[in-house]
């Protein structure tokens, strides 16, 4: 059937309709392409441009030279050597297992340390680089860049490592460095990210961690081109960090060193301070180990054998010991009675060997006693009666305050860890700590320095210097920083009456000069050295009624961890002083034997300078100091012929 010419027209237009929107709907969707191809090839061909980049392009950190520390003479106490090690990113390796075992076949590698590597890997993200040798020579490292495209993942690097050149002189000051720990990352909220490089070395003690945001110095970056493998082909560009700080410190290596050696295998600790500055010269805790051991991280064995030792050589007793001062702290009571108008320098007190307070019996050193005692054969003789009185007298809020003034319980910021501060103690102390109220046989025992009463060696040679001086001395441990010299602790006048400052002064010159003394078996006789001093002993132990009478067991006699602590501090010369000086033996007996020989040879040799003549020793001693100061030279390196000064 032929169709009308109307239907024809008709079918017509529905066929141009269909084309049309066929049309349409094709010129939209090639309109779209091609937007989205301008879009992404103009609009965002910069971002794209970069993302491109981000697969051949690596922005690394640089690592900064960790800041390096001095003594006061410019010698170098801490310093940085160049250190070569592997490290591998696992995200580049594919396998680091088959990687690792093409390397050992190049280099030679610690079974153990190769686990280690493996198992950080898996634990951290991809693309942190881990160590997989470290300290390895030149010529390993020249062999693994060699083999480089065999290896990828695998870069052989050049860092700085820590080391100490004068060992264990001074570990207890300076402390350590170690690698990066995840329980160093714990501790710290938003770590630097340098924090996180391979085998980075962080400060874990002393004044290494106590500064060690500014010894670590900035970050700086690198952008290098990589290969498909994560090879660094090239650098592109550097943007350089800036170096940590250099430290000076106020010490001086010769006499930390003769302190140190001085000490030898006690179990003990000494501080020497410039009485005008507060410079610390020598800050000594023995005994010492080789911080060396720490940097790489420390054997198991050799780490236990360091907890082991009941020496403790962990600790920094100088400012970490806190000990009974014993009659080291007469002088505290002394004063404290002189400045409140309790007594006179020429008030005496009866002393028949004890004296019952309460019921309780309070025994003196002496068992028959003194006789009649003043002030100063008080301190002369150290006699603990004299003590007891005073303290029933003058009562111990007025201690415990002429004890802080005079440095007692202040325990001082220095840049060392763990630094204490003593004990001065009072009523309200007492109640808030113990739970206890304060009672008079608490005043008794805190009059001779034992009882609640505790400080540091750091705080009895502060001690000795307020009293030589008359001044706040404070303590000082960093001289200058890059070369900005530090404000130094001269200190104001405490306040102190200067004619109760000389008798006190005057009582300490009788306990090391005058014939009776406790002190005078370890006199300077050299007339223009002459030293005040006053010895202390401290019991660790309770002494019972029944050994008094059956007779009090020597020191000597007793398990080594029984026995009394030995104290003793001074300052010198008399007339002019420059140094003062703290010295505890623990377990060591009494002060006189004990710690006052040695405090004596440290004083000399801080005023010399060096091994002081053996006229400034007593006849009777020149030949034990003779043999002693040749062997301590056997263990003291030789002076540099240049001590170099830092400003």
């Amino acid at each position: 059937m032929r169709r009308s010419e109307r239907d024809n027209a008709l079918s017509q237009r529905r066929i141009t309709r269909r084309g049309l929107i066929t049309g349409g709907v094709q010129v939209a969707v090639l309109g779209g392409l091609a937007t989205r191809m301008h879009f992404l090839q103009v609009t965002e061909a910069d971002q794209f441009r970069f993302l491109a980049e981000e697969n051949r392009i690596n922005i690394r950190l640089i690592a900064p030279a960790r800041g390096e520390i001095f003594d006061r003479t410019g010698r170098v106490i801490a310093r940085n050597v160049p250190s070569y090690r592997v490290t591998m990113t696992r995200e580049d390796a594919g396998d680091p297992e088959a990687v690792i075992a093409r390397l050992s076949q190049i280099i030679e590698m610690d079974p153990d340390a190769i686990e280690t590597a493996l198992e950080e890997m898996r634990k951290r993200r991809g693309d942190i680089p881990v160590t997989v040798a470290d300290r390895i020579t030149w010529e390993d490292l020249s062999r693994v860049a060699v083999n480089a495209p065999a290896l990828p993942g695998v870069t052989p690097e050049v860092g700085l490592s820590r080391i100490y050149p004068l060992a264990d002189d001074f570990t207890h000051v300076v402390g350590y460095v170690g690698p990066v720990s995840d329980y160093d990352l714990s501790k710290i909220e938003d770590p630097d990210p340098l924090l996180r490089l391979p085998r980075f070395q962080i400060g874990k003690v002393g004044i290494e961690a106590r500064a060690e945001e500014s010894l670590r110095g900035k970050a700086g970056v690198k952008r290098v081109e990589v290969n498909a493998a994560g090879r660094e082909m090239r650098e592109l560009d550097r943007r350089e960090g800036h170096a940590g700080v250099d430290i000076q410190l106020t010490l001086d290596h010769m006499l930390q060193n003769y302190v140190q050696a001085r000490l030898g295998e006690e179990s003990a600790a000494a501080v020497v301070i410039d009485c005008d500055s507060g410079d610390l010269l020598a800050v000594a805790s023995a005994p010492a180990f080789d911080p060396n051991l720490f940097v790489n991280g420390i054997s198991t064995t050799d780490y236990n054998a360091l907890l082991e030792n009941d020496h403790r050589p962990l600790v920094a007793k100088s400012v970490q010991g806190l000990y009974p001062p014993g009659s080291t702290f007469k002088m505290v009571s002394a004063l404290a009675a002189l400045e409140n108008d309790i007594i006179t320098t020429e008030d005496t007190f009866r002393c028949k060997g004890v004296l019952e307070v309460h019921s309780s019996k309070f025994h003196c050193w002496k068992r028959a006693g003194h006789g009649n005692v003043d002030l100063n054969r008080s301190l002369r003789e150290s006699c603990d009666v004299y003590y007891y009185e005073l303290a029933l007298k003058t009562g111990i809020e007025n201690i415990s305050a002429m004890a802080r003034k005079l440095g007692v319980g202040l325990g001082f910021d220095i840049p060392m860890s763990g630094v204490k501060a003593g004990v001065a103690p009072t009523k309200a102390w007492k109640l808030r700590t113990k739970g206890k109220e304060w009672v008079v046989g608490d005043s008794v025992n805190a009059a001779i320095g034992q009882g609640f009463v505790l400080a540091s060696p750091l705080e009895l040679a502060v001690m000795s210097a307020r009293i030589a001086t008359g001044r706040s001395v404070t303590p000082r441990l960093v001289k200058s920083i890059d070369g900005v010299e530090q404000p130094t602790g001269h200190g104001a006048s405490l306040g102190i009456n200067e004619n109760h400052l000389r008798v006190v002064r005057k009582a300490m010159f009788d306990v090391s000069n005058h014939t009776r003394g406790t002190g005078y078996g370890s006199r300077i006789v050299a007339p223009e050295m002459r030293m005040a001093g006053k010895t202390g002993t401290s019991q660790v132990r309770r002494i019972t009624e029944a050994e008094r009478r059956a007779g009090v067991t020597r020191n000597e006699d007793l398990p080594w961890e029984r026995r009394d602590h030995a104290l003793y501090v001074d300052f010198a010369p008399f007339d002019n002083p420059k140094y003062a000086v703290a010295v505890v033996v623990e377990h060591g007996g009494g002060g006189s034997k004990a710690a006052a020989p040695i405090a004596r040879d440290i004083t000399l040799q801080a005023l010399y300078g060096e091994d002081p003549p053996l006229s400034a020793y007593p006849a009777k001693d020149h030949g034990r100091i003779r043999a002693q100061q040749k062997r301590l030279r056997e263990l003291r390196p030789p002076p540099p012929k240049d001590r170099p000064t830092r400003a």
